[in-house]
């Protein structure tokens, strides 16, 4: 239940190592992920199943939780996305992870950690699952709450901050890797959103970095039911 990939390593700097679950339902995996690939910050990577018998006896020897995500970064550990994004940003300043205007970036703190700590309604309901053919799922009224405060976020972010390029404050950024995961939920079940989220959505998935976990995505083995909002039926493209 592991898929080893080659080390990638970054001139004069030790390779940075990222250890991954499934990319087809791991949410919290993808964002330091596409963080990493989308601004050329080299790494290795491990992909571990969530349902591997060993997982969180092989997760645990560099991550605090025995979860994933988890970067090691020579003797420096770290797991949680948003922490690994603020180590990203701090050990890599010319990767741009945060916008360089204060206001944008308190702005684009707040709207990540916002994620980082809400939307329980709307991550359980909509699980990620980028082989699921796009098919509509009705939304309970705390499920579509989330949406709509998602929805006001991007537009929001766009109309005030995006002026430099297609992303929630124009460069892809920190913020719009821990929002890459809804665009994925979004997308699957054929959320109903306005037109300038619409065109979000559309840039997020066209990054070459995005075309990539997807097309892993789709190819691995590995069923988790509880992901599975269809069980015990498993709709694939």
């Amino acid at each position: 239940n592991v898929v080893r990939r080659c080390v990638v390593y970054q001139a004069g700097v030790m390779a940075l190592s990222l250890i991954v679950g499934n990319k087809n339902y791991s949410s919290w995996s993808m964002r330091p992920w596409i963080a990493m690939k989308a601004t050329g910050i080299a790494f290795s990577e491990e992909v571990i199943s969530l349902n591997a018998p060993d997982f969180k006896a092989r997760v645990s020897r560099v991550s605090g939780t025995g979860k994933v995500p988890v970067l090691s970064d020579g003797d420096v550990h770290v797991w949680e996305s948003l922490a690994i994004l603020e180590h990203l940003a701090e050990k890599f300043p010319d990767a741009g992870l945060w916008p360089s205007d204060p206001v944008a970036r308190g702005y684009a703190r707040a709207v990540a950690s916002e994620m980082h700590a809400g939307f329980v309604p709307m991550r359980r309901h909509l699980p990620m699952n980028m082989w699921r053919p796009v098919m509509p799922r009705a939304l309970p009224d705390d499920a579509a709450a989330n949406v709509r405060r998602i929805e006001h976020i991007w537009t929001d972010c766009r109309t005030r901050f995006g002026s430099g390029g297609p992303f929630l404050f124009g460069r892809f950024g920190a913020a719009d890797a821990m929002y890459a995961p809804v665009v994925s939920r979004f997308h699957t079940y054929a959320v109903e959103i306005g037109p300038v989220a619409r065109e979000y959505m559309k840039a997020m998935m066209t990054l070459p970095a995005w075309v990539e976990w997807r097309a892993a995505a789709i190819e691995e083995p590995w069923v988790l039911p509880e992901d599975e909002v269809d069980w015990p039926t498993v709709l694939r493209e």
